[in-house]
């Protein structure tokens, strides 16, 4: 895949870096960010005000201190980018509205479910785990955000890779993006769970029958599926972030 330019919207925030797609190509990160602070401190207490929640309330539901809050509020405190995206996905308004669009009317800033879906392919939710009755449930605590990529498959997640186990292919740190479901091809990469409910990386083979999921590294040993392992899904894109 050839990446010519992409937006990362939450993921390596921070210190220049190149991030590279391990199918090939490379970019370099842009941390400018442009909005008005002054119209976004509006806009937060508009919704807030709006939505009949106290500071605190409204803080809880980001994550975020009260204090924090009412710094950005009162236009003493600038809210990251990703702080902003995770604001409209919980609270269903547009990013325009919130970066001070001409619309001023709350209400037909709110997106649909239809509206969301279609940006969803574009923007990958990134996960700080896998939570008990995923995909079906995502906590907001469970969310840290959102990252843009190009040619990432509709309803993916992302997640950042642990561990030694997949390396070469996946290495510890790397940004792992994967579909959820439990049907997977043979010989793919995939996000489980082992019988300690570890949620782990590794290849499944399927062999006279039988399937095994082997680490790339081969300081470790593959083994047998049984009855507490559980697919989550398969790994479809890889992205790895290098300092420069």
């Amino acid at each position: 895949m050839h990446v010519e330019n992409f937006q990362l919207m939450i993921f390596f925030e921070s210190n220049n870096c190149t991030l590279i797609n391990l199918e090939g190509g490379n970019t370099v990160m842009d941390d400018n960010k442009y909005y008005s602070e002054i119209l976004i401190s509006k806009r937060v207490k508009q919704l807030r005000m709006a939505k009949g929640l106290t500071q605190k309330e409204f803080a809880d539901s980001l994550g975020i201190v009260q204090g924090y809050l009412s710094g950005i509020e009162r236009g003493k405190k600038i809210p990251s980018y990703s702080l902003l995206m995770a604001l409209c996905y919980v609270h269903n308004v547009s990013k325009e509205w919130l970066f001070g669009g001409k619309n001023d009317d709350l209400a037909e800033s709110q997106l649909s479910d239809a509206h969301f879906s279609s940006h969803a392919g574009k923007s990958v939710p990134l996960l700080k785990g896998i939570e008990e009755g995923f995909p079906e449930r995502i906590s907001r605590d469970n969310l840290t955000g959102f990252i843009q990529l190009p040619d990432i498959p509709d309803g993916c997640f992302a997640i950042i890779a642990e561990g030694d186990f997949m390396a070469p292919t996946v290495r510890d740190g790397d940004l792992v993006i994967f579909r959820p479901g439990k049907d997977v091809d043979n010989r793919s990469i995939v996000l489980m769970s082992n019988k300690w409910g570890e949620v782990i990386l590794r290849r499944f083979r399927k062999t006279g029958g039988e399937e095994y999921f082997s680490p790339e590294n081969t300081a470790y040993s593959p083994f047998k599926a049984d009855a507490d392992t559980r697919i989550f899904g398969t790994v479809v894109d890889i992205w790895r972030k290098i300092r420069i």
